[in-house]
């Protein structure tokens, strides 16, 4: 069973087992998060497709770890000046672990 689901306003396509990183989420590690936007579902051939989400689908998941991605640098000049100046951007990210797949009270194989 695939799905393409909506999470902090990126889609990705997740199957059961699988391991997403998406933007921070408030919640423990270990907690349970469901995610309710689910914009396309696959399932042995049948396809459910969502104007703009699919009303009883939803992926459950649990918040596997919370991270701080690499340091990316951002660097401002102005030429002919002397102005110059570095700085560092570190994003927040959620790992989720998709636990089940859900469709109108049925779970996915």
């Amino acid at each position: 069973m695939l799905a393409i689901v909506e999470v902090g306003g990126k889609q990705y396509l997740v199957k059961e087992g699988d391991t997403i990183r998406v933007e921070k989420i408030k919640g423990d590690i270990g907690s349970d998060f469901t995610i309710n936007n689910v914009l396309f579902l696959k399932n042995d051939g049948d396809i459910s497709l969502g104007r703009p989400y699919l009303k009883d689908a939803k992926v459950l998941c649990k918040i596997s770890n919370q991270i701080r991605e690499k340091k990316i640098k951002v660097f401002f000049y102005h030429a002919k000046t002397t102005h110059k100046r570095m700085l560092g951007h570190r994003q927040p990210k959620t790992i989720l672990k998709v636990e089940k797949i859900e469709l109108g009270g049925q779970y996915g194989s």
